[in-house]
């Protein structure tokens, strides 16, 4: 498993809102071309692919892929909530770095519906009972509210209760998510805003208003990945490889079964530590050493405590680190330079690959306007309640 992973090639399309987009196979075939054209190899190469979407029937990704051509390889299906693009991404890279496969397509995709997210079975016991049992004892239940907003605006509020965070300090990030996503034409959202804007949105839960969430979206990104050996005799020009890349789930401490627990642990705080811990660790480095991020901000406040999870600043510092712009252009590091998931938007099944799309784009220089400035490392951060967390790192090899 040490041989690092070549990342080919990478493709994505136009974010847009519920009803404005093409079917699901159609904005699936148009990422996993254009992935495919960006490493120059033709569809008959690949060996395996992993399709994620959360909103979709089973053998969906059967059905994105075979336009592609029906070379018999096998397709595997993933469901792994807002990780499953980065789920994908983590099986086809142990596909390749096990050996099993030289080359191997990975593409993610939502055809979502207009609202907050919702159950769709209610027949059946609920996959997050176990989080939402947590949370109603922590802070309580209000189902006027979308449960999402209050899991992790209940994070927000307990990072606040702590620290004596400004609610300013959280509208902030939406403000520089704006201004970052104004260079990034794949993104939903590109107009600026104003904090004093985000302020007098309609408050949702705890420090968030309506600004600080991330929109419902509909959306593809694919990547290609492949040995050393196949970029070698396939002419792959990408320099960009995979250097250390790791999956989790939730602990004893999301659920108060062992030592103390507040709604951070409960939205994946420990998750997200304990993959970037293996991350360094497998890679080598550390945080400081990081150029650019792209992590997983579907609440502003989910930022906020992600910054200290990751260790991009320490644990109670992370409004001074937004303060100072220590998470922006001139800073320590450029966070989501995309827009993020608050800009950039949110289909599901398509953000980790999107997210490994832009730091591929940024590795190479190709990032247009919103190019981080010598960047040579790259760490991307992915989590789906119920629960996974995937943090991968990517460099610029020589």
């Amino acid at each position: 498993m040490a041989d690092k992973v070549r990342v080919a090639g990478v493709g994505m399309i136009p974010f847009s809102k519920p009803g404005r987009s093409a079917s699901y196979p159609v904005m699936a075939e148009d990422a996993a071309r254009a992935a495919l054209d960006d490493a120059g190899i033709p569809y008959d190469a690949v060996q395996q692919a992993y399709a994620g979407y959360v909103y979709g029937d089973s053998t969906a990704g059967q059905s994105a892929l075979y336009s592609l051509g029906l070379s018999g390889i096998p397709v595997v299906n993933v469901n792994n909530n807002c990780a499953t693009g980065s789920s994908a991404l983590w099986l086809a890279r142990q596909a390749v770095a096990s050996g099993s496969a030289d080359c191997v397509l990975a593409v993610g995709f939502e055809q979502m519906r207009p609202g907050a997210l919702g159950r769709i079975w209610d027949d059946r016991p609920d996959p997050l009972r176990r989080f939402l049992d947590r949370m109603t004892e922590l802070q309580g239940f209000d189902d006027r509210i979308p449960v999402a907003a209050q899991l992790f605006g209940g994070a927000g509020a307990a990072y606040a209760d702590t620290y004596g965070t400004a609610p300013a300090t959280f509208a902030k990030i939406a403000v520089k998510s704006r201004r970052h996503a104004a260079g990034n034409p794949y993104a939903v959202f590109r107009s600026p805003i104003t904090e004093d804007e985000v302020l007098a949105s309609p408050p949702v839960y705890g420090p968030l208003t309506r600004l600080q969430c991330c929109p419902p979206t509909c959306g593809a990104a694919a990547a290609v990945l492949c040995s050393q050996d196949f970029a070698r005799r396939h002419g792959v020009r990408s320099p960009v490889v995979i250097r250390a890349q790791a999956m989790t789930s939730d602990s004893p401490t999301s659920f108060g079964t062992s030592g103390s627990t507040d709604m951070m642990r409960v939205v994946g705080y420990d998750m997200t530590r304990e993959a970037a811990r293996q991350v360094y660790e497998a890679g080598g480095c550390g945080p400081e050493d990081i150029g650019v991020v792209e992590l997983h901000d579907c609440f502003t406040a989910n930022e906020l405590i992600t910054y200290e999870a990751l260790g991009l600043t320490p644990e109670g510092t992370g409004e001074k680190f937004v303060l100072d712009g220590d998470n922006t252009y001139g800073g320590q590091v450029v966070v989501n330079p995309s827009g993020g998931l608050l800009s950039k938007g949110h289909p599901l099944g398509a953000t980790g690959l999107a997210q490994c799309t832009e730091l591929v784009w940024q590795l190479r220089g190709q990032a247009g306007s919103r190019q981080v400035e010598d960047a040579t490392t790259a760490l991307q951060h992915n989590i789906g309640l119920g629960g996974a967390c995937v943090v991968t790192l990517y460099e610029k090899a020589p």
